[in-house]
């Protein structure tokens, strides 16, 4: 069941705006190789510019990728319970309320591409050795059904729809 894309009663309709960017079947391989695709286009960034924002009010690139990292937790975690059979519904995730919290601004953009790496790799390893069972079963994430299947292409469509805000608005783009 690694290599079947969720079906929408797997999540939330929230959450199709981030599994639509991930027309491949088996996810695995873009969850490995995403982290080195965001430095690939965030390693040409002075670090003058890390702390720029579009508008009034918006995130700095800085806190777009620490709020990337602070979501690849959650969804991680979320995965992980799931996955082992949790019932307990788990906690919504108010990102604007973890950015205020975060320090994201007072880091540089490699110190948190640095942690984006370890935390997706730890993640890749708990899906890689989830069975089929884990990957399929459904748990609840503030207060609506997922599964681990669906968290694991909402984590690279969650990216991809980030890189390209980075793109359009920030003017950062992939080499």
């Amino acid at each position: 069941m690694k290599n079947i894309r969720p079906r929408p009663d797997e999540y939330d309709r929230a959450f199709e705006r981030y599994v639509s960017r991930v027309p491949e079947t088996d996810v695995l391989p873009a969850l490995e190789r995403q982290p080195k695709e965001v430095v690939e286009a965030l390693v040409g960034v002075p670090k003058e510019r890390e702390g720029f924002r579009y508008a009034p009010g918006k995130w700095t690139i800085r806190e777009v990728v620490g709020h990337i990292v602070d979501a690849e937790r959650v969804f991680g975690y979320r995965a992980l319970a799931i996955s082992r059979g949790e019932r307990a519904s788990l906690p919504a995730f108010d990102e604007d309320d973890y950015a205020k919290r975060a320090g994201h601004g007072e880091r540089s953009v490699a110190s948190l591409l640095d942690e984006l790496a370890c935390v997706r790799a730890g993640h890749v390893l708990l899906l890689k050795n989830l069975d089929d069972d884990a990957w399929g079963r459904f748990g609840t994430a503030n207060a609506l059904p997922i599964t681990p299947r669906a968290i694991a292409y909402i984590l690279v469509g969650h990216v991809r729809h980030h890189m390209a805000v980075l793109a359009e608005k920030y003017g950062v783009a992939a080499r």
